[in-house]
């Protein structure tokens, strides 16, 4: 499996991924993704900015990750410094034919390199409180609980924000 940027021609595959994870996510009560988000435009936006990072298996994509430094405003909730230049971790997710394989803990070590690269020393990422998984994941990879926020044009759902300080 290799990592490498995402191009536009691989937004159909990354839709179709997209589209197998958000009826199983649903089902399990997290209603963070829908039939409207992510939708192909934010991808584009993703690609068109150089943040869009896939993880592929004999030609397949396993995995997405937006790798920004977009902070929502409510991640003051959280007592992080939004004016502070960090590396936020948006849109992962890995195929329903992919899981349990280290996908995402790869597609994270991407973010920590990107980091890195760029000489910034966090790490930030929320997910949905439901999201068992993420929950579990983002601690054991040495991400910090920072608190719980609400988002904008999420009414309804909380998120659990994590943050993790790297050495350049």
């Amino acid at each position: 499996m290799n990592i490498r940027p995402a191009t536009l021609n691989d937004i159909p595959q990354i839709m179709q991924l997209i589209n197998e994870i958000v009826p199983i996510m649903q089902a399990a009560g997290n209603h963070q993704w829908d039939s409207n988000y992510p939708n192909p435009r934010v991808f584009e936006a993703d690609i068109d900015k150089n943040q869009l990072w896939l993880v592929e298996d004999a030609g397949n994509i396993a995995g997405v990750i937006a790798i920004t430094t977009h902070q929502s405003p409510e991640y003051a909730d959280a007592g992080w410094d939004i004016n502070e230049t960090t590396i936020v971790v948006h849109r992962l997710a890995v195929s329903i034919h992919h899981q349990g394989k280290g996908i995402a803990a790869q597609m994270m070590r991407q973010a920590e390199v990107v980091a890195r690269q760029m000489g910034l020393t966090k790490v930030r990422v929320d997910t949905n409180v439901v999201n068992l998984a993420t929950n579990k994941l983002f601690p054991k990879l040495g991400y910090v609980f920072a608190g719980e926020i609400s988002l904008a044009g999420k009414p309804g759902m909380r998120f659990n924000c994590y943050e993790k300080i790297i050495s350049l």
